[in-house]
């Protein structure tokens, strides 16, 4: 009775806005509590699992990483970046579309789909793609759904969190078995190409029915934006040679990327100052980063909670007695990740939701690295579903637009979204291929998604004239 009681009371305060931290470890602590003949100081677990933070190197990354992607979202790299893009993709049809993109996963790798890529480069493409000649919803809901794109891609944080969490909880469950999270970026790749490439189509469909202008592709043009942009393009390649050359870890990566992109935005380019801006900045980016750990820590208590309970392995077993079909787990997995998605944060949903799930996927024979890519890719999708998905309301609040107007304006690209998401989980060597002794299969689909890409193009090209709109069908 007790139990239904905090649960209702819990859900109560959800309800009414209370902090999603205060919630977590606030079930953690009653469970802790009532679990142990009321003994107030069994809640101890909570702080020994705030230890864990401190204790793991892992966790260091993701403080260092956001701090790099503030440094640039505060700088020009923005506009040096959509200008390098632009130069080289601008002549594509739906070029700035594409652009847009290419530049908000850039941004969302390093912020962790936080809504800093809406802030930074909404004001910068929205306006443009408008004045362009992009639909006005086409452009809005490319903006919302591009907060949270680059998910997978390295060193993307919610990517670290998901290897950290599963691999602590395969521990937890008494498997040697660890997720590698050099492995886990390696997994992301295909796939996040793949999505991001299945947008661009849809992007230049709408370029050519719009009729919207392109730039013309000069070599001098992208000499001069790759000169302007000539110290931020080495940043990706500084994690990738430096991690699978085997220079540093991924930990060392991101101290290496944090003091790299310091150097080039304050000294370099010199768009930060030393005392104006930069103290600034390591506020913004850590109040973020502590609010994360915050969650973390409590989620930490929870799961310990829950294990220390057997809950995965209760919930393993009634899993079993009611679903006998591993294409049938992975359909009931997306729907609820795609739930929860849209009512955590991406971070709290990683933390809560994955130590429950690890041990029936592992039942079911679902590789982790394939799952964790799956797990990534709901969530990404989560973050722009109606009616709850946070990036609907960022961007309603960053372009001062009603909320519905939001949720039409998301609709197709979600619909892409999800087809590819489909495909993902359901072909696990999408994820895997990469990671095999033998690369031709990662090289068929590199090759495959490219070449479709090419010849889309070319069609866009050719049958322009019978797309494109008459001059009486156009919005005013």
């Amino acid at each position: 009775m007790v139990a239904i009681l905090l649960a209702c009371f819990f859900i109560l305060i959800t309800i009414l806005g209370i902090p999603l931290f205060t919630v977590i470890g606030g079930v953690a602590m009653a469970g802790f509590i009532i679990s142990n003949d009321y003994e107030i100081f069994s809640s101890i677990a909570m702080i020994q699992e705030l230890y864990k933070i401190a204790e793991n190197p892992m966790f260091m990354t993701i403080p260092l990483f956001t701090f790099a992607g503030f440094l640039m979202a505060e700088s020009n790299t923005s506009n040096r970046l959509i200008n390098l893009a632009r130069a080289f993709f601008g002549w594509l049809p739906g070029g700035l579309a594409i652009v847009g993109l290419v530049a908000c996963s850039f941004f969302t790798v390093f912020t962790g789909a936080s809504g800093v890529t809406i802030i930074a480069l909404g004001g910068l493409l929205l306006p443009a793609m408008i004045k362009e000649g992009y639909p006005k919803e086409f452009s809005l809901g490319l903006m919302t759904i591009g907060g949270s794109r680059g998910i997978t891609f390295p060193p993307s944080l919610p990517l670290i969190l998901y290897g950290v969490i599963a691999s602590m909880s395969m521990q937890n469950l008494g498997s040697d078995v660890t997720v590698n999270i050099d492995k886990l970026f390696v997994a992301g790749a295909i796939p996040g190409i793949f999505e991001i490439t299945a947008l661009a189509i849809y992007a230049m469909y709408i370029g050519t029915r719009d009729n919207v202008p392109t730039t013309k592709f000069e070599v001098s043009g992208c000499l001069k934006a790759l000169k302007e942009a000539f110290w931020e393009v080495p940043i990706p390649l500084i994690i990738l040679i430096g991690i699978y050359g085997g220079y540093f870890t991924a930990s060392e990566a991101a101290v290496v990327v944090a003091f790299y992109v310091f150097i080039v935005e304050v000294f370099i380019y010199k768009d930060l100052s030393l005392f104006k801006d930069i103290p600034r900045v390591i506020r913004e980016s850590m109040v973020l980063i502590g609010g994360i750990f915050v969650i973390i820590g409590a989620a930490f208590g929870l799961t310990n909670f829950l294990v220390d309970k057997e809950v995965p392995i209760l919930l393993l077993e009634w899993t079993k007695n009611f679903i006998t079909s591993k294409v049938t787990f992975l359909i009931l997995l997306n729907i609820f990740l795609l739930v929860v998605g849209a009512l955590l944060d991406v971070f709290a949903s990683i933390l809560v939701v994955l130590p429950l799930i690890i041990p029936i996927a592992l039942e079911y024979g679902i590789n982790p690295l394939h799952l964790g890519i799956i797990f990534l890719l709901n969530l990404e999708i989560a973050y722009s579903t109606p009616p709850l998905g946070l990036n609907l309301f960022i961007a309603s609040f960053r372009f001062e637009k009603p909320i519905i107007t939001l949720y039409k304006s998301t609709l197709p690209f979600l619909g892409i979204m999800f087809i590819t998401l489909m495909i993902i989980t359901y072909f696990p060597s999408f994820s895997l291929a990469l990671l095999e002794e033998d690369k031709t299969l990662a090289f068929i689909y590199l090759a495959c998604i490219l070449g479709f890409l090419a010849v889309f193009t070319i069609l866009m090209k050719v049958f322009a004239d019978k797309i494109r709109k008459k001059p009486t069908e156009e919005k005013v």
